[in-house]
């Protein structure tokens, strides 16, 4: 029976929301699967077969760590996506060099005057962490003197928004009505599609922040922009990506365009969509194959 490691954190150490949907169609197949913390020092990851980071959301204050830890584990077996990817992916600034995909515009600041030039550029911005996730740390702002743009967030002390780095984005209106489309690509295909909305104020969609999220029929037009984001990560690393999340939101020209791809540790959403379990568990037998 081949070992599969799904690899989560402290703070999620049964898995993803929905994992046991996971589990089952896994072990229907005559998968061994289990649930481990990547920095769980007594674990053997030389003795799985195949490794899924799925969960390990607490990679925003420990970047280093996480893609050492992940390094390791390429020397030793088989990865899906690898280090090298979540290396890239885990930091935001990828969003400017994915050539003519339509991207969400983003600038990169390293420094205060470089975020104070974003804002005035976007005028109403989206200020983020390059290394955050779930909407940690996220801001709106419309004045490049802003003093919250210097001061620590308050819900990830760990990130400081006075040190950066930072990308910077125009607020998207459409966010507040249309929302944000997740489309899943697994294996090279597209197979799936979440629509998320935001609650009340909020542009964040994710369910911290009173976000809600929905399966729909897969579009075809988030389909094919989904397998050009994928097909654009391919370019810029020069390697085959197991899996990914595509992210990507209307702009106000009608644009379909990219906010994010998510090629680390994209959850699948199996309490709202469990039917992910099975094109996921495909991939898996796949790469056991």
């Amino acid at each position: 029976m081949p070992r599969v490691l799904l690899v989560t954190s402290s703070n999620w150490p049964s898995g993803e929301p929905g994992a046991p949907v996971l589990d089952a169609v896994l072990a229907d197949r005559g998968i061994d699967a289990g649930w481990v913390c990547w920095d769980d020092p007594e674990v053997d990851w030389a003795a799985a077969d195949l490794v899924a980071v799925r969960s390990t959301w607490d990679y925003i204050a420990r970047y280093d760590e996480f893609v050492a830890w992940a390094r390791r584990v390429d020397d030793v077996g088989r990865q899906l996506n690898g280090a090298d990817v979540f290396a890239w992916n885990l930091d935001k600034g990828y969003l400017t060099g994915l050539g003519d995909l339509p991207v969400v515009p983003t600038r990169s600041a390293t420094t205060l005057a470089e975020l104070a030039a974003g804002v005035t550029e976007f005028g109403t911005a989206v200020v983020k962490p390059r290394i955050g996730a779930s909407g940690a740390g996220v801001l709106v702002v419309d004045d490049p003197a802003d003093p919250r743009l210097g001061q620590e967030i308050d819900d990830h002390p760990e990130l400081h928004n006075g040190i950066g780095p930072w990308v910077v984005q125009p607020l998207v209106a459409s966010v507040r009505t249309e929302g944000e489309t997740s489309v899943f690509v697994l294996d090279g295909r597209a197979v799936s599609q979440v629509d998320k909305l935001p609650s009340g104020g909020e542009i964040r969609v994710h369910e911290h922040f009173g976000g809600a999220s929905r399966p729909v029929p897969l579009r075809d037009e988030s389909a094919q922009l989904a397998l050009r984001g994928m097909a654009a990560a391919e370019e810029v690393l020069g390697c085959r990506l197991d899996y990914g999340r595509v992210d990507m939101m209307r702009l106000d020209d009608g644009t379909l365009a990219v906010s994010e791809l998510e090629l680390t540790e994209p959850g699948l959403y199996l309490d709202v969509l469990p039917e992910n379990a099975q094109p996921f568990a495909d991939l898996v037998s796949a790469r056991l194959g």
